[in-house]
């Protein structure tokens, strides 16, 4: 379920369309929009993937968010599918447990596959429905609370084996259940828990991630004394990352994307390459006016102080107005995306044309300056 933080899931790529377009949206998106995948480029999620992996250096805390909604799903489809069980009277619904586990499930309704957000975020039914996943979860341990503190430390080495083994593919459903009607297994959501666990949350992990030392706590004792692997062990860890994303990364992310369409790299060097075209504008427009040029030949200065001013303009606002006229945006070096998040294009149009508008009234007021001044032989 964890990626090595070099490469963005595939399972968000962007050959992936959005499971819940929203052209109409006539403002810039929520962080809770672009995690459950219903923006557009260039403020889509394999967009914020990259912004947090290059710019903000924190991509273990989105991996992180992304696989603990990954276990929710899988839960929930686990849980889904055992309940049609028990309504078909098949003998998994048998092997599923008491008539109590039964009715449980009858209660809990049917569970959409909508994306598993914060919890400030979730309506009435879905919490009493999450919560009703939970408790059943918990009482379908396949081993009693308290047993794995007893473990000693190669069991608990074994384990961290296991469940980097169980979940080596990319996020999605195993097929090594025991029944066939399951596309998971009760043990993919142990090995589920343990793997977030492991890659993100104990001290030296392979991707630890920085959370309050009382939330990590709460979260290992519950796996590895309690034996739980239920959703709610996340829930706390979960909502303090996101709101985490929300305030520090997620604002920077609309400033880059929503209202610029160049990466940092490509700023500076814009910076650097303007700079040096002015100082050639300037260097020649000083030679031709001390030569004594006639006016015509120095309006050849209009190039390098249109290459300049363009380019010194585009590293202001973090926009090459042209490209933003045409629709695209840059996401990594020499790779471009088309806009096609309906909003977003109409802000780069207006700023491109704003950019593009100081870009000329500039560049004709130093080449008519340095044209027009009379030259002097020296």
């Amino acid at each position: 379920m964890a990626y090595s933080g070099h490469e963005p899931p595939n399972n968000f790529s962007r050959s992936t369309p959005s499971p819940i377009p929203d052209m109409t949206r006539n403002r810039l998106p929520t962080l809770f929009e672009v995690l459950s995948r219903r923006t557009h480029p260039p403020v889509d999620l394999f967009s914020f993937y990259i912004y947090m992996r290059d710019q903000q250096r924190s991509v273990d805390y989105l991996d992180f968010w992304l696989d603990v909604a990954q276990h929710m799903s899988l839960c929930r489809h686990y849980v889904r599918e055992l309940r049609r069980s028990v309504l078909v009277g098949t003998p998994d619904g048998e092997r599923s447990g008491s008539k109590r586990s039964s009715a449980v499930l009858e209660a809990m309704g049917e569970m959409r596959d909508g994306p598993a957000g914060p919890s400030h975020y979730s309506t009435e039914k879905e919490k009493e429905q999450n919560a009703q996943m939970s408790a059943y979860l918990r009482e379908d341990q396949p081993m009693t609370p308290g047993m794995q503190h007893q473990d000693s430390p190669a069991s608990s080495q074994e384990r961290r084996a296991r469940a980097s083994s169980h979940l080596s593919t990319p996020r999605g459903l195993t097929t090594d259940s025991n029944s066939p009607a399951h596309a998971v297994a009760r043990e993919d959501i142990r090995a589920s828990a343990e793997k977030i666990l492991y890659t993100f949350l104990l001290p030296g992990a392979e991707r630890e991630i920085t959370l309050p030392g009382s939330i990590t706590q709460d979260i290992t004792t519950a796996i590895e004394q309690d034996g739980r692997d239920d959703p709610e062990v996340f829930d706390v860890a979960k909502d303090y990352v996101f709101q985490a994303m929300e305030r520090d990364a997620f604002p920077g992310f609309l400033r880059a994307r929503a209202l610029g369409n160049l990466i940092p790299p490509t700023i500076i060097a814009r910076l650097i390459t303007g700079l040096i075209a002015m100082f050639g504008a300037f260097w020649t427009a000083f030679v031709l006016i001390f030569l004594n040029m006639s006016r015509q030949t120095r309006c050849w200065v209009i190039l390098p102080f249109t290459v300049g001013v363009y380019l010194l303009a585009s590293y202001q606002y973090s926009l090459d107005p042209i490209m933003g006229l045409i629709g695209f945006s840059e996401y990594t070096p020499f790779n471009f995306s088309r806009i096609t998040e309906p909003y977003v294009r109409k802000l780069i149009v207006k700023r491109s044309m704003m950019v593009l508008g100081i870009t000329m009234l500039i560049d004709a007021a130093l080449c008519v300056l340095f044209i027009l001044v009379p030259g002097k032989r020296l």
